[in-house]
């Protein structure tokens, strides 16, 4: 039986959260997900540390969502700190942040980014978005082996559409 993984989603503002999380179900994501609410918890979640030790009760993700204005410890040096860790090295990232700042954009894929994506302005747009997560990252995208699941548990994972 194919195992549903995990979206850690690092984001700060609740209100971000929620949206988020009602555009994913909206869209069929059934992917559990996990919300780290600064950087440093971040960390601890990717490296099972603290409260985040049980794997069974905090995997790690097949997905990271990445703000990168957090408290604590940036988005920035969260995604260098995961590709310096051989153990997390190979885990997609994706820099979900408002910023369209050159220099965040440059830094996040200097940095190792998968890729760099700016808040949408409208719950529709947030819609929009979620469904191509989705459809490129849970459902196309053949994710590095050791973050992989069954691809029909990926469909399983996001529903039939």
């Amino acid at each position: 039986m194919a195992t549903i993984q995990t979206i850690l989603l690092v984001e700060d503002d609740p209100n971000d959260v929620r949206f988020f999380k009602r555009a994913m179900t909206r869209t069929g994501v059934s992917n559990p997900i996990q919300v780290a609410v600064h950087g440093r918890e971040a960390m601890d979640y990717l490296n099972g540390l603290e409260r985040f030790a049980d794997r069974a009760a905090f995997p790690l993700p097949c997905l990271v969502l990445l703000d990168l204005k957090l408290p604590y410890v940036p988005g920035l040096e969260v995604l260098k700190k995961i590709r310096e860790q051989p153990a997390l090295a190979q885990m997609i990232v994706v820099v979900l942040t408002s910023s369209q700042e050159e220099s965040d954009i440059n830094d996040s894929y200097e940095l190792g980014a998968n890729a760099y994506v700016v808040k949408p302005p409208s719950p529709e747009k947030l819609r929009d978005l979620a469904g191509a997560i989705k459809d490129f990252w849970l459902v196309h995208n053949l994710p590095p082996p050791k973050y992989a699941y069954a691809r029909s548990g990926a469909d399983a994972a996001v529903g039939s559409g």
